[in-house]
């Protein structure tokens, strides 16, 4: 009796079993990538609380900005502390991110460079799997067009529509005929006035609308967008109240401001006269971190929280007065290190930590991974997903990375092996120099001759050469910083 049971219950049995594994085979993540552009990791808390209180507070006690949303997102989710740029300027990193290949091989190894038109890009991939695939913002790869909206070749952004591919302009409207840069000069020309921009047409909150305009028009299917926003890039722009929501700070010099340029070397020489006010860059950071809140009360309302992956990063930091520079283009932390904070709580622990060193070239292979989707030959990052689930495996993985300065050919200025703690940086004007940013944070001192760090010079060649050899990179194919690589051998 109870046999027949079973063997008449089966058949239905088996249909809810099969039925419910095809659910779970249609449900897939959503990606949703935030990439700020020129960002100093110590304007986020969630930052700053990693950070000895004079590294958290370089600009003076108290001058900070609060960002609770993005914080929540480290909160509930993972944050890597050493995190770089494969080359700390626009279009290199950004081409790194999108194709999991050193600038080297993307055509990109410098600004204002179209990208190689047989990049496959994690976009592609996943566009191809299903995805419903967007991007809004500041694209930067498709050579000197500005802004030049929806450029031709989308490498797998199915809808470009409001990508634009370069320019740091501060209003935007929608017209009949498309997005267009809502402020201009006395020549009809677009300008980077802010020129009365509010909560609907400044830079930040546009495009932020636009994203979920994107998400909003495709949430029932499996959706990947890129977010990316040009602030707080320079001009330091934005509109009120963010404009004087911190002018009555009174900014303080770094502590490596005073540097005699004497003892720099030419990639960390002090600028002329560089400025000491932030307010309105805070503002900037304050803007973006309202509208970060903005997108996860979105997606929190329409029950999308849970099922995507929010990545939140930049391409680039800036200096913003630390070693008397502004800007970025060097190896110094707040130049090339860059904010990285995933949040998906369905499989990453919250509150988690990664301190290993990992760069810009990583990413498409890890999330490629991580989202169950076969990672493209081509592609050369590492591939850290299980990092993601498993924070606490980081001494399973190597902590190294590396990093090179603009230029085509052999033409660059240095090259950099990078690691948690320390940083091998070989320049063609240069002696080579080792920064041990735990001794140093403030980057000042040169530890190449110290007989106690000979290992480590040594470990972190070897390395480099490696990565020379394996990536075929032409800065250190014949040049003075192959010469003084040899040395270290």
């Amino acid at each position: 009796m109870i046999l027949k049971t079973i063997l008449r219950l089966t058949p239905t049995l088996f249909l809810f079993i099969s039925s419910t594994q095809a659910q779970e085979k249609r449900i897939a993540p959503n990606l949703l990538i935030i990439q700020t552009d020129e960002h100093n990791f110590r304007t986020l808390g969630c930052y700053r609380e990693h950070l000895s209180h004079e590294q958290a507070f370089v600009w003076g006690d108290g001058n900070n900005v609060k960002t609770p949303n993005i914080d929540c997102l480290a909160e509930k989710g993972v944050l890597f502390t050493k995190f770089y740029a494969a080359t700390p300027v626009c279009s290199p990193s950004r081409g790194s991110l999108v194709s999991g290949m050193y600038p080297q091989y993307t055509g990109v190894p410098q600004n204002n460079l179209p990208m190689n038109g047989n990049i496959i890009t994690f976009a592609e991939v996943l566009s191809k799997a299903g995805y419903q695939t967007g991007f809004v913002g500041k694209w930067h790869l498709d050579g000197e067009g500005k802004p030049q909206w929806a450029p031709e070749r989308k490498f797998g952004f199915n809808d470009n529509r409001f990508m634009f591919n370069r320019g740091h302009w501060k209003k935007y409207e929608v017209t009949p005929e498309g997005p267009r840069v809502a402020t201009l000069d006395a020549n009809g020309e677009p300008s980077y006035d802010v020129d009365g921009a509010d909560e609907k047409s400044f830079s930040t909150d546009f495009l932020s609308d636009r994203a979920i305009d994107f998400i909003e028009i495709n949430k029932e299917h499996p959706f990947c967008v890129y977010l990316s926003l040009p602030d707080p890039h320079d001009p330091d722009a934005v509109r009120p109240p963010y404009d004087n929501m911190y002018a009555g700070m009174n900014f303080q010099k770094p502590p490596s401001f005073n540097l005699d340029p004497a003892n720099a070397p030419s990639w960390a020489k002090p600028d002329e006269n560089p400025s000491l006010t932030h307010y309105k860059y805070f503002g900037m950071v304050k803007c973006i971190d309202d509208n970060v809140g903005k997108i996860i009360t979105y997606l929190r309302e329409n029950k999308l929280l849970d099922k995507t992956i929010i990545v939140f990063t930049s391409d680039h930091g800036d200096l913003r007065a630390e070693h008397g520079k502004h800007n970025k283009g060097n190896p110094l932390e707040a130049s090339a290190k860059v904010p990285f904070i995933v949040y998906y709580p369905a499989k990453i622990p919250g509150g988690t930590v990664v301190n290993n060193a990992f760069n810009t070239v990583d990413f498409a292979p890890t999330f490629l991974t991580f989202m169950d989707q076969k990672v493209p030959v081509q592609m050369q990052g590492r591939d850290f997903s299980n990092l993601l689930i498993n924070p606490t495996e980081q001494e399973n993985y190597e902590d190294i990375t590396f990093m090179r300065s603009t230029g085509l050919g052999s033409e660059g200025n240095w090259t950099a092996a990078v690691t948690s703690r320390y940083k091998l940086i070989l320049s063609k004007n240069d002696e080579p120099w080792l920064i041990d940013m735990q001794v140093d944070p403030d980057e000042l001192i040169n530890f190449i001759d110290k007989p106690e760090k000979k290992s480590v010079v040594k470990e972190l060649a070897k390395q480099i050469n490696n990565y020379a050899q394996k990536r075929n990179d032409p800065f250190l194919q014949g040049t003075k910083m192959a010469e003084d690589l040899k040395t270290f051998l």
